[in-house]
């Protein structure tokens, strides 16, 4: 099979990796502690675990494509502003 189309750089290797452990991780999560620890946050309704996991994955995604459309394709300080973003979102949403 050719996967030359697909451009699989390590980075891009990493990013889906990274990306499948963290939906590996949240299934272990949610296999010792069931329920995905339902809370109201500052959006006024209810989110898990895992709804909080797909806000914070797609508010990163459009970080980063903000972050290359205004500064350009170095990411390493977005990914800083993703993690950051990500603490946030697990924190009070």
């Amino acid at each position: 099979m050719d996967l030359s189309w697909m451009a699989w750089t390590m980075p891009t290797a990493i990013f889906f990796l990274v990306i499948f452990l963290l939906l590996a991780g949240m299934g272990v999560w949610e296999y010792y502690v069931p329920g995905g620890s339902p809370r109201v946050g500052i959006l006024r309704f209810e989110t898990t675990r895992g709804d909080r996991l797909f806000v914070s994955l797609l508010g990163s995604a459009f970080i980063n494509l903000a972050w290359l459309g205004l500064v350009g394709p170095n990411l390493w300080w977005a990914l800083a502003l993703c993690v950051v973003y990500a603490i946030g979102v697990f924190r009070y949403v």
